[in-house]
């Protein structure tokens, strides 16, 4: 006999998942780091100067974030032979079926659309999503902090930036940090210590580290979006799975000639250079630890 079996397509189920994904990373963070450059130096007399080029991936941003809004247009699943993995066409009635469920369903569907809306709009210094000057209007918003030397979108919500900022180790420091976005998934961060003592962490540049699930969500999204590759369905233009940013940098720490490292997680400890001492991570998909280093900054 043949009936219609519960089996939908790939893109289908991947597209679910990715929608699934982007609610949780809404509710922790949403920026990422891609191929980058960075590089933080403590210099004599408490200076310091930070430095970042390279890619900056903002979820919000991407067409990650409109996929719900698009599964708003009732797309049939696929029937099978009963018992197999072969095609069949549907009957009209399946066809029913499934637009009666579909239309059901329409109500918690713009409910969840809205929600996400408005947590996107909270995360983007309450630029909307849906407009379509939204990408200018937040790289517009990046250039006029300062330190935020160029911001292109290359698209999809990945950007080439140069940022770069200087002062002295009278507070605490933290990048990226925007007016009116929340401060959820830092990439790097000083915190100052009584006696003169610099705690140095980078977060956002680890894929497993628990302070950032950003990198760790984006990399199991992007394994699942490979699967579209392999699959019925993959190229038959059902939907487009966004290109995900691959995380892969440097992250050098660069100290003053008498300045003491008094911890390290790099594999090879602190080099000599010929003002003082560096300390250098390689950065990518499988870094488990984030950059760490506890540096003595004072006479």
């Amino acid at each position: 006999m043949i009936t219609q079996t519960q089996s939908h397509r790939p893109m289908r189920a991947v597209a679910t998942a990715l929608i699934a994904g982007l609610s949780l990373l809404l509710a922790g963070c949403f920026i990422a780091p891609g191929k980058f450059t960075s590089e933080l130096a403590l210099g004599p007399d408490e200076e310091f100067s930070f430095s970042y080029e390279g890619e900056i991936f903002f979820l919000g941003l991407s067409s990650l974030a409109q996929m719900g809004a698009a599964s708003e247009q009732f797309e049939a699943e696929d029937c099978y032979v009963d018992g197999s993995d072969e095609l069949r066409g549907c009957t009209s009635n399946e066809l029913e079926g499934q637009r009666a469920a579909w239309e059901a369903e329409a109500q918690d569907r713009a409910a969840e659309a809205k929600q996400q809306a408005e947590q996107i709009a909270a995360m983007l210094g309450g630029i909307d999503p849906s407009d379509p000057e939204a990408v200018d209007k937040f790289a517009q918003l990046l250039r006029r902090q300062k330190g935020w030397q160029r911001v292109e979108h290359k698209g999809d919500g990945l950007f080439d930036v140069s940022y770069r900022a200087q002062g002295r180790l009278t507070h605490d420091f933290m990048f990226p940090m925007i007016e009116g976005v929340p401060t959820t998934n830092p990439f790097v961060q000083i915190v100052l210590r009584e006696g003169d003592v610099a705690r140095i962490t980078a977060p956002g540049f680890s894929a497993q580290d628990q302070n950032n699930p950003m990198a760790a969500m984006m990399g199991g999204m992007g394994s699942l979006a490979g699967m579209t590759a392999m699959g019925p369905g993959a190229g038959d233009g059902g939907g487009a799975m966004p290109n995900l940013p691959v995380m892969e940098g440097t992250f050098t720490v660069e100290t003053s000639r008498g300045m003491a490292i008094r911890a390290n997680n790099t594999d090879e400890g602190p080099s000599a250079t010929a003002t003082g001492e560096a300390l250098r991570w390689e950065v990518n998909a499988r870094t488990s630890l984030a950059p760490m280093a506890l540096v003595h900054y004072g006479n």
